[in-house]
This record gives structure tokens, sequence and C-alpha cells, in this order.
């Protein structure tokens, strides 16, 4: 197989990065969205679309306002997403019709009501490769989702993109995971070359005097994507959601310390040395809504290992390791101790 076949295979593979507002706490209206914005993405000649945590039904951004809205919150759980049902049936659908992969995050409802930060990757084929939830929830986010477990570090997938692209490795991470040191490594670990960074509505930091957390706004979280680019040395498709005028009086965020302005929307592709290399969309403001498209070179990720590789010649297993348990743990365990 000579040299010239291998980079023919990885010829430009386009990327689409969303930059929307979801129609916040509808999920019919969010699906049929999320439907359009895949078939654009698809005519825009993109290979892959990465959407932003909690797309569907939105990020409920009232728990950074007050701890406790019952009415929001019973509503929320009504409009989440299960993983088995007509509406993620139709995101498949769209995905399978405009061969495309869809990697998209939502707000997962079980049978019991309990509702978590999930995270699927579909194939081209309309596939489900991988369902995966957050393994924690981030402060205030705990009043609403549950834990992930063993199964949700299985968070990248193989997906064949056939003989202009080949199979390619796609994962995914929501939010501050991207601050987790030890589920990061693990994640790299299993060898992604593009990496999806799921974030809500972020804004800029006001000023030096603000008193929340820099590594909440749009520079920190922007700074959270870039460094694990640098760490993996993958691109990472960086989406974050909108979140407007109406949005914000129907939320009542109003004074809360996430979505308190109109804005959030800093989608970006990062390069796998940890450069931007997009520009913001529209006229650069936060409001804007779009898709973010990028053209990867999929060997410069084999460059940039051949200096950095973390989890190979750049590691040190005979001094620090990471140990991982997988198993899932249930709420109802069959058998005794010891079975």
């Amino acid at each position: 197989m000579s040299s010239d076949y291998l980079f023919k295979r990885l010829s430009p593979f386009r990327v689409a990065v969303i930059q929307s507002e979801p129609a916040y706490l509808e999920l019919p209206a969010t699906i049929e969205k999320s439907c359009r914005l895949i078939t654009e993405a698809a005519e825009g000649g993109a290979q892959l679309v990465a959407f932003p945590e909690c797309w569907a039904p939105g990020y409920p951004t009232w728990i950074w306002a007050r701890p406790v809205d019952a009415e929001l919150h019973t509503r929320y759980i009504y409009h989440a997403l299960p993983v088995e049902s007509q509406a993620m049936d139709l995101v498949k659908a769209a995905a399978k019709k405009n061969s495309i992969a869809v990697v998209i995050g939502f707000a997962e409802r079980t049978q019991t009501n309990s509702v978590y930060i999930s995270q699927a990757i579909i194939s081209p084929q309309g596939e489900l490769l991988v369902h995966r939830r957050k393994i924690k929830p981030t402060h205030m986010e705990r009043t609403i989702f549950g834990d992930g477990s063993g199964n949700d570090l299985n968070n990248v997938a193989e997906i064949d993109f056939g003989s202009h692209h080949g199979k390619v490795k796609v994962g995914c991470l929501a939010c501050w995971e991207h601050t987790q040191p030890l589920l990061k490594y693990h994640t790299i670990s299993q060898g992604e070359t593009v990496h999806v960074a799921m974030w809500p509505p972020v804004s800029p930091i006001p000023g030096i005097d603000y008193p929340g957390l820099w590594s909440m706004t749009a520079e920190g979280c922007q700074n959270l994507s870039q460094t694990y680019a640098i760490e993996s040395a993958a691109y990472v498709l960086h989406s974050t959601a909108v979140c407007n005028a109406k949005s914000i009086q129907f939320l009542r965020t109003e004074q809360g310390i996430v979505c308190s302005e109109p804005g959030g929307g800093h989608s970006c592709v990062i390069g796998p040395d940890g450069r931007r290399l997009t520009e913001p969309l529209g006229d650069g403001t936060d409001v804007a809504e779009g898709i973010v498209y990028a053209d990867l070179d999929l060997t410069k990720c084999v460059a940039t290992r051949g200096f950095l590789d973390v989890v190979g010649h750049y590691s040190r297993p005979n001094l620090l390791w990471l140990g991982v348990d997988k198993r899932q743990k249930e709420a109802v365990v069959q058998g005794g101790p010891g079975q």
C-alpha cells in the first residue's frame, strides 16, 4: 500500500459545529430544529455535526439563578429525551437520510423519571454507536441530574466514513468533564481523532472584578477545550448553545450567573495543537445562530502525536498509571453478596 493512497484516504474531513438556540423545554420543536440543522450541515458538505450540551430540550439554566423551581423541573422531566423513543428515532433517521454522523447532547429521561446529562454518537447509517451519561453533574446540576456509571466511560466510537476518509475515532465529553484529569486521560487512551466538547450557553467575563469563576465564562470554557486539544492531539469541536431574550424571560434567569443576558454562542473548531481555527459566526456577537464549518486535515493529528502522545511515548506507566472500573452500578442487583 503506497503512502499516496494513505494520504488520499485522509483527504479533508469537513465538520459542522452548531451554535444555536434550542426550543427550551419543548422537545418536539427542538427535535424538529435538530433535524433541520442536520440536513443543513450535510448540505454544507459536512461528514459530522456536533451539538451542544443538553441541546434537547435545552440546558436548565434556572438552576444557577435559584436552587429549586418545581414547576420548571417537572416540565423539564416531561420534555427530556428517552433513548428509546420516537424523538430519538427521528434524529437517527435524519443522520441516515443525510449520510452524516451526529454527536448530540440531551437530557435523558428514564422510565422512572430520573434525568441525566447524556450524549449520543450516531453513525451516518443512523446507528446509535455511543450512549453515555456525564459521570458527575457539576455543582447546581446535581439538583436536576443523576450520576453516570461504568458504561459511561465508553465515550469514543470508530466511525467508517468510506473510502475518502476511512475510519475515524470520534469521542465526546460534557462541559466541566474537561476539568477532570483522570476522565480526560481515559478518553484520550481510546485514541480519538475528533473530540466533541459540549457546553451550555456561556458568556464572556464582564471584567476582572467579576465575582464568579473565570472557568465558567466563555473564555474559561474555550480554554478548557483548547487544553484538551493540546493534551489529546485531537481536533476539538467546541459547541455552545444560545439563549436569547425570550428564553431568559421564560426561564427567569435575569438574576442568575448563567444566561442573565442574551447570548452564549461561542462555537469554534480547535486544532490538535490547541489553536483556534475558525472565526466567530456572523457579526461576532454571541447571539448569532448558525453553523461553524471547518475542513480538517487528519494527518495533523498523526504529526502532532509524533511530538506529544500522553498515553504512548510521552507517558511513564512504570511510574504513573490509571485504574479504571467499567462495571455498571445498578440500584437493584440480583443475588446475594458475593454472587
